[in-house]
């Protein structure tokens, strides 16, 4: 029996070839700056531990509310807390939740995608659930799914992920009902290939673009989702410095010490709009439409 092309390109060479670019094609000035501010963040908050002068846990009230100097860089919180060392601290979490939520959110919503875009009979019902939970505002949702799970960061992780993976879900749905009528799926079916062969190596592949493409808009989403919870007190425990809990226990003495709410605003907003930049340059380039134009 005649052997199939399992698709238009193999998983390994839509992964080596992502982010190829096409003929002449050059990245601008704003995805290397993006890339550049992305990079030294992620850096400075893994890092961390390795260079920041205190322990972002360690209160000394004699040094409360402290102007920043040459012994505290950025000065001190109400309980006498380094902010630098707190504010690098607390990238790791936001960041570590980010991208836990953005992994959990694609690995889930595409497993659930590829049956419902692939099998008609499930469609129906899958969707509508997706469709009942995004009919939910996720904030609202996640503060829920934290009220029940208790403020932990595997709750947190959790009440993110859940609003987000009907995007998902919707998304490869989509390219599963226009690639299963391909000619290579319909003659792999013809063949005889069994069906979780035919998504892993037929139907799969075509979704992996778009899906590194969403996965950065639910990073993006998801280290401002966190924030927002722990702004409001329902998100990681108060004992955990992230930007959100920082900004919380700040607001009280924004006129006194604004420098608490406005370091780790700057360095969450440059995340998200570096994460954001980058995932409308990778959709650009992963546009096949796009490549065609370029090329």
């Amino acid at each position: 029996m005649a052997e199939i092309s399992p698709s238009r390109h193999s998983a390994f060479q839509v992964l080596t070839g992502l982010f190829s670019l096409p003929a002449g094609a050059r990245l601008g000035a704003g995805p290397m700056i993006a890339a550049a501010i992305l990079v030294a963040i992620v850096l400075a908050s893994l890092l961390a531990p390795l260079y920041v002068p205190y322990d972002p846990l360690a209160m000394d009230s004699m040094s409360r509310l402290k102007p920043p100097s040459e012994v505290h860089l950025l000065g001190t919180d109400q309980y006498g807390r380094d902010t630098f060392s707190r504010v690098m601290t607390g990238g790791r979490v936001s960041l570590l939740i980010g991208v836990g939520a953005a992994l959990v959110s694609v690995v889930i919503g595409l497993i659930i995608g590829l049956v419902a875009g692939f099998f008609r009979a499930a469609d129906g019902i899958i969707m509508r659930i997706m469709d009942s939970l995004m009919a939910i505002p996720a904030i609202l949702l996640a503060i829920a799914l934290v009220a029940l799970n208790g403020p932990s960061l595997g709750s947190v992780i959790i009440a993110i992920t859940i609003p987000e993976v009907p995007r998902v879900v919707r998304l490869v749905r989509s390219v599963v009902l226009s690639a299963r009528e391909e000619p290579y799926v319909e003659a792999a079916i013809a063949l005889g290939s069994s069906m979780p062969k035919i998504l892993v190596q037929h139907l799969m592949p075509n979704t992996l673009a778009p899906l590194i493409v969403q996965g950065t808009y639910v990073c993006a989403s998801a280290i401002l989702i966190e924030a927002i919870l722990s702004f409001l007190g329902a998100g990681v425990s108060t004992e955990i410095p992230t930007w959100g809990n920082i900004m919380a226990e700040g607001r009280s003495y924004f006129q006194v010490k604004p420098g608490l709410i406005f370091w780790p605003g700057l360095l969450l907003s440059l995340c998200i709009l570096a994460i954001n930049l980058l995932g409308d340059t990778a959709r650009d380039l992963l546009d096949p439409r796009m490549k065609k134009r370029e090329g």
